[in-house]
């Protein structure tokens, strides 16, 4: 009897299993029925092969061919997609089929086969990662405050999640992220960390009470060697902790420049593929497959370019604003300067003061002694010398603390508030100032603040550049050098090499979002000048206006008032000494004395400081 052969089944059996029906529920089972039946053995736990290859007629087909006791497995299939040929039919090939080697394709085929990879292996690209602003203008960060539930992330990024490219061609590449192959992002710091709004210093208060003379002699200008504005100002800039601390803003900005300038890296991969499982799948895995490939992204379109030239406006809007928190600080100095000499002024009015009311004291107790007195007019002006006294020392301490809040502006140490001493006076010299007309285009081109925003437009607008740019990410060149298969002993080579690209489509995800949003920002920064242009308007006409009213009004007490007021302090003096006056009549042209004593010190420290706060308005010193 001749051997024969039964057909091998159309699903690429392994012995004594159908691939497809072992895939399939055990509900429906193969319908292999063997007389001598026997365990098959279990696939638990293993996955399908990679790639299964046709297997042909085993040896155990070969024996069992003719045995007539032995029922064939029936592998047809129910449905519309069944054959009408069955694998057992009963008919018998003349021949047996022989096994097929696999073929190498030729080099055309594999290009095709690779272009044609890379296509389907293309992903809807990501809008590409932007270079981080700091806070400042243009930036594009709400004026809102916070959006609840927001994490402060750019939306309109996109829909699934970072984008993949490939780094090899076939099946069994894996899927790397994007973001690996791209420039390291600075951290994105909280606005508050950042050159925020310099806080005012609160101006400190002086007593209310007690008895006021202005003295007869010109203000001191303090003790010989002290601490002058100038010198202040140097120290200030050099030495404060607030401002050698958002000094460091510019350097990290200038770090920024460095990262946003770096090229993406590229990638190195190699893995291993086709490797088989054993087992009954043993014969289903191919050769196997060694690779190793290099991905390099390339910037077509320059973004690298646009990253840099926003990071370098930033860098400048962040000195702008440094510029203006030390325009903001040396105000805050000017406080704090006005203030010692204002506690140190008021302390010598109330000596000078509490000095006439000792004299009074003695003149009413000789008065008592001729009995042109009685004793409660004793009493009534030693309550008052007490009452100045008391307000002296409180000023004292006012003196001294303000000398420690200007130690603390200027950085010195804290036992040094008790030695500190200024040069300078109140009643400056009052140099003539330019017209309001000419102060205020003056401030729109000085203010660092206005200079900021400026330069925040225009990093706005090239903020739209990049997004513009991101709408078409980096192409991936890859380039595979060597791939080896193993059990390659009937070719000729078991090394090839391939080469590609992946071209990001920009079909669905074109940073729509991001580009509407840069181009609001730019609109919103523009508005935003506009209104900081009419609030330093308006600040430079009150400043000018405050400086004129309080210059007007210091001249006048000085001129007028204050010397009536003197006058008819000494003429009730002299009759009350005289016994010609009763102490009530002087006691009131003292109280008038007083008060307007205590008026020409109030004006004169206003008129001090708004002669200092033009010189913030117009961001400019023009006065002393």
């Amino acid at each position: 009897m001749s051997r024969s052969f039964v057909r091998p089944c159309r699903h690429r059996a392994v012995p004594r299993a159908c691939r497809r029906h072992r895939q399939a529920t055990a509900a429906r089972p193969c319908g292999l029925d063997y007389t001598a039946p026997r365990a098959a053995p279990s696939t638990a736990g293993l996955a399908p092969p990679l790639h299964p290859i046709p297997a042909g007629p085993t040896e155990r087909d070969r024996t069992n061919a003719g045995n007539p006791s032995i029922r064939r497995p029936d592998h047809g299939l129910a449905g519309p997609r069944a054959r009408s040929a069955r694998c057992t039919d009963g008919t018998e090939d003349p021949a047996p089929a022989p096994r097929k080697e696999p073929r190498i394709m030729p080099r055309p085929v594999v290009l095709c086969f690779l272009a044609s990879t890379i296509v389907a292996g293309i992903s809807v690209p990501w809008a590409q990662a932007q270079v981080p602003d700091p806070s400042g203008p243009g930036s594009g960060e709400s004026t809102l405050g916070a959006s609840p539930g927001s994490d402060g992330s750019t939306p309109g990024q996109g829909p699934g999640g970072e984008g993949v490219i490939g780094t090899g061609p076939g099946p069994g590449f894996p899927r790397v992220p994007q973001g690996i192959t791209r420039p390291g992002q600075p951290f994105g710091a909280p606005a508050e960390l950042g050159i925020g709004p310099v806080p005012s210093l609160p101006e400190a208060e002086l007593p209310l009470y007690g008895r006021l003379e202005v003295p007869t002699g010109p203000e001191g200008a303090g003790p010989p060697g002290g601490l002058t504005l100038d010198q202040a100002i140097a120290r200030l800039l050099h030495a404060n902790t607030d401002l050698r601390a958002k000094a460091m803003e510019i350097p990290k900005a200038q770090a920024d420049i460095i990262t946003a300038e770096l090229w993406a890296n590229p990638l190195l991969f190699f893995d291993s593929q086709l490797i088989p499982y054993g087992g009954p799948f043993a014969e289903e895995a191919g050769p196997t497959q060694y690779d190793i490939n290099i991905t390099h992204p390339i910037d077509l379109n320059g973004k690298w370019k646009r990253r840099r030239e926003v990071a370098v406006l930033a860098k400048n809007v962040i000195e702008a604003q440094y510029q203006d928190a030390v325009r903001l600080q040396v105000d805050n100095l000017y406080t704090a300067w006005v203030d010692v000499l204002a506690a140190r002024e008021t302390l010598r009015y109330l000596r000078f003061s509490a000095q006439a009311l000792e004299d009074l004291v003695e003149a009413t107790r000789a008065l008592l002694e001729q009995g042109a007195a009685t004793p409660a007019d004793v009493n009534r002006v030693e309550i008052l010398l007490d009452s100045t006294n008391v307000a002296l020392v409180e000023t004292e301490e006012t003196l001294l603390d303000a000398k420690r809040t200007l130690a603390t502006v200027l950085y010195l140490p804290p036992d040094a508030a008790m030695t500190l001493e200024v040069s300078g006076v109140l009643r400056a010299p009052d140099p003539p100032v330019p017209p309001v007309e000419e102060l205020i285009p003056m401030a729109l081109a000085v203010r660092p603040d206005l200079a900021a925003y400026r330069i925040g437009i225009r990093r706005a607008d090239a903020n739209v550049r990049l997004q513009r740019a991101n709408r078409f990410e980096d192409v991936f060149l890859f380039y595979q050098p060597y791939t080896h298969q193993a059990g390659r002993a009937d070719s000729g080579t078991n090394t090839s090499w391939a080469i590609g690209a992946t071209i990001p489509l920009p079909i669905y995800n074109r940073n729509q979002g991001n580009i509407e949003r840069a181009r609001h920002t730019a609109v919103q920064t523009k508005i935003q000048l506009a209104d900081l242009e009419r609030r330093v308007i308006t600040e430079v006409q009150r400043a000018e206006r405050a400086y004129a009213v309080s210059l007007a009004s210091v001249r006048r007490l000085e001129e007028d008032i204050l010397p009536k007021a003197r006058e008819n302090l000494e003429t009730g003096l002299e009759l009350y000494k005289a016994g010609e006056e009763s102490q009530i009549t002087y006691l009131e042209a003292q109280r008038n004395f007083n008060e307007v004593s205590r008026q020409y010190r109030d004006t004169l420290v206003r008129h001090r400081r708004v002669m200092l706060q033009l010189n913030t308005a117009v961001g400019r010193r023009l006065l002393p």
